[in-house]
């Protein structure tokens, strides 16, 4: 495929969050190196064999995958954007699996109250979580959900923007932007600078401090979260303090080893990725703008950043690779790689070991910068 058909980013359906521990440390993920801690969830059971794009997918991922692909729902490609985002998401899925299991919920630990902001010429939703712990200085998470810059919303990723609120005692501002084809790019990536400047100037009334703000960012989240590093370091606002980026879109080289090796995965694949980027971009050229492809990015400068990456998942290789150009930048960088899962694994903890530990692994890199 030509580079100008070339595009890595897109977050897809809903990242799945559901609440457990957060995290910290440097290195490669499986289900065997994991802590004690981390391996309460239930053992699940697969109805199928190992599937044919994922042959080393752990039994409790697959269990997920299954529930997903239970739904009957047609593929993300074959729709329109109003018709994909009414689609069941791995959020629901996981939920079901839960339910199968009897997996109970735990109790949230926060207060969550939702709002719509005024920035950037439009009225965005956001979703504010506060710690119930009285306190009126708390450091803050500006987190941006998934979903390609054209499905998913608050509520799709309502359990990850909550997990960090609880493990990281800070107050999480969740954002939703405008999206396409709608609105086409940069649109996205100028709310979420927009919406990153407001909650900066209104950090007191959210019990916030201002001077300990984060960002995250899931899929084409990720990819938000760090052009907000980048667009504050430009236009000489304050920067963030650290940067949580999960399997980022980070690249438009669609020929890469993770792309060809998992085309076909669930439930991002390729086509899906090609989909995304039509209806996001005015034209498949804007694949390589920095924005997009945070690769060909300055990234001097930025703040401390953990990347995340899943195995399976053509978003992979271009995680890593902005994590080694992160470093090469001289920026502070930790990465975590995870075995047997996908992409979306990240909000899993309720059901998945590897979620449970890469949440730690988070939790414990941004406390030490949101102190």
């Amino acid at each position: 495929m030509k580079q100008m058909s070339m595009f890595t980013g897109q977050c897809i359906l809903g990242a799945i969050a559901l609440v457990v521990g957060l995290c910290a440390c440097s290195g490669t993920r499986s289900g065997s190196t994991l802590n004690s801690t981390s391996t309460n969830q239930a053992r699940l059971s697969p109805a199928g064999a190992k599937p044919s794009w994922a042959p080393d997918i752990t039994n409790n991922m697959q269990v997920v995958v299954e529930k997903l692909q239970s739904y009957g729902a047609p593929p993300i490609e074959t729709l329109t954007p109003q018709e994909a985002r009414k689609q069941p998401t791995p959020t629901k899925a996981v939920m079901d699996v839960m339910k199968a299991n009897d997996i109970a919920m735990p109790a949230p630990m926060v207060d969550k109250s939702d709002r719509t902001i005024s920035v950037n010429g439009a009225n965005l939703p956001i979703r504010v979580y506060t710690p119930k712990n009285g306190n009126t200085a708390n450091p803050m998470i500006v987190y941006y959900h998934g979903g390609g810059w054209v499905i998913a919303n608050l509520d799709t990723y309502d359990p990850s923007a909550q997990a960090l609120a609880e493990k990281t005692g800070s107050v999480v501002v969740s954002v939703h932007y405008r999206q396409g084809p709608e609105h086409k790019f940069p649109t996205a990536h100028n709310d979420a600078f927009a919406a990153y400047q407001w909650v900066h100037d209104n950090a007191a009334s959210l019990k916030g401090n201002p001077d300990r703000i984060a960002v995250a960012g899931e899929s084409a989240g990720g990819n938000l979260a760090c052009n907000v590093s980048i667009m504050a370091r430009d236009k000489g606002i304050k920067m963030p303090v650290a940067q949580l980026l999960v399997y980022p879109v980070a690249n438009n080289d669609m020929n890469n080893e993770s792309y060809t090796r998992y085309a076909n995965a669930k439930p991002l694949n390729k086509p899906m990725m090609e989909w995304f980027a039509k209806h996001y971009l005015n034209g498949m050229q804007e694949a390589a703008d920095p924005r997009i492809s945070l690769v060909k990015a300055n990234l001097q400068g930025l703040p401390p950043t953990i990347v995340i990456t899943a195995q399976i998942d053509p978003l992979h290789d271009e995680g890593k690779m902005l994590m080694q150009r992160l470093k090469d930048a001289g920026v502070t960088t930790d990465y975590e790689d995870f075995k047997g899962v996908t992409h979306e694994f990240f909000g899993m903890a309720a059901v998945l070991p590897q979620a449970a530990e890469a949440q730690r692994e988070a939790t414990e890199f941004l406390m030490k910068r949101l102190k």
